[in-house]
């Protein structure tokens, strides 16, 4: 035995060859099995060439050190996506190149959000192009830093240019419009491709556990569950574009405040918009809104706590609704809905 001890080129052996056996067992065998056992879902898109520069641009900014892209299997994670994540959510994901291994970004912190479906959560690029140039004109909490270098600031924008609706009050006295690069529509274009993405028809989608108990429905309140607060489900779903005073953002997102819809005591039309999203104010400049409710998964007693909400703050004086109305009118709007896309 001390004869191999004492001989250098069998000790170097044998230690290279339990590296190698290591390798394979640990790296290699591994990652063959990942790769034969979990194939992208049928509905995965790879990235396009402007979303695949944004993804290094997201990388070269640091985004990864305060964004997360995984849903855990926990109640608390239910607001970034419908399910929590899967490994088959990754298998599309490569390489960078030959040095470098950025592909999935799954981060390990959530000082900010989670993007795994960002892109479906918030599709406007009206939002995110204000949202890099400054977070705080759309969330005021947010510690998120600006980043200004990724626009320019013209007198006259050229054809073709994509102008950013700032707020005055954020342009620190320059004159002119802000217009985006193309590095801020690249990252942007990365960032509305993070979409999660269904599981196939009869496979079942893992379970969020942990689940918080949901107190008893009281009769004569609204139609909303106990303990349901309408301000943090505004908070969460709806404060980022129209804002914590319901006043938008000027020329971006319209205001809710005074809203003909939402003081209309007919909320069919609320809802339909909550449900199936909006595009009738693109003529004045505003973006489409995303179908939030139906992105969202909101249950009747979610969306009529959000409703309540609106329809009695900022000065908004509205007939108040109760869960079972919305339930009722969330199964009408879903079959106008279908009917109008089977019509096209």
């Amino acid at each position: 035995m001390m004869e191999f001890f004492n001989d250098h080129k069998k000790l170097f052996l044998a230690a290279l060859g339990l590296f190698l056996f290591l390798t394979l067992m640990v790296a290699i065998l591994p990652a063959l099995y990942n790769q034969k056992n979990n194939a992208p879902l049928p509905q995965a898109e790879t990235l396009s060439g402007d979303a695949l520069e944004g993804k290094a641009i997201y990388v070269a900014n640091g985004c990864v050190a305060c964004h997360t892209q995984q849903v855990r299997n926990i109640d608390m994670d239910k607001v970034w996506g419908a399910r929590p994540s899967i490994a088959a959510d990754y298998a599309n994901f490569h390489r960078t190149d030959f040095w470098r291994n950025t592909a999935t970004l799954m981060g390990t912190e959530r000082t900010g959000p989670d993007l795994t479906s960002i892109g479906t959560r918030q599709p406007s690029i009206d939002w995110h192009l204000v949202h890099l140039y400054n977070p705080r004109i759309v969330v005021k909490q947010s510690v998120m830093p600006a980043y200004p270098w990724m626009f320019v600031v013209k007198k006259t924008p050229a054809k073709g240019d994509v102008v950013v609706n700032v707020p005055a009050e954020y342009l620190n006295s320059e004159e002119g419009k802000v217009v985006a690069t193309k590095e801020a529509l690249q990252l942007v274009a990365y960032l509305q491709s993070l979409k999660q993405v269904k599981l196939p028809d009869g496979r079942p989608a893992p379970e969020f556990l942990y689940k918080r108990e949901q107190k008893t429905q009281v009769a004569g309140t609204a139609g909303e569950m106990q303990g349901l607060d309408g301000t943090a489900l505004y908070a969460a779903n709806c404060q980022s574009c129209h804002q914590e005073n319901g006043e938008g953002l000027p020329g971006a997102f319209p205001p809710l405040k005074g809203s003909k819809i939402v003081l209309d005591d007919n909320p069919e039309t609320m809802v339909d918009i909550i449900m199936n999203g909006y595009s009738g104010r693109v003529s004045e400049g505003f973006p489409p809104m995303p179908p939030i409710g139906t992105t969202n998964n909101l249950k009747p007693e979610e969306i009529s706590a959000i409703m309540n909400h609106e329809k009695t703050s900022w000065g908004n004086n509205a007939k108040t609704v109760t869960a079972a109305d919305i339930k009722n009118l969330m199964d009408l709007v879903k079959t106008k809905s279908t009917g109008t896309e089977a019509a096209k």
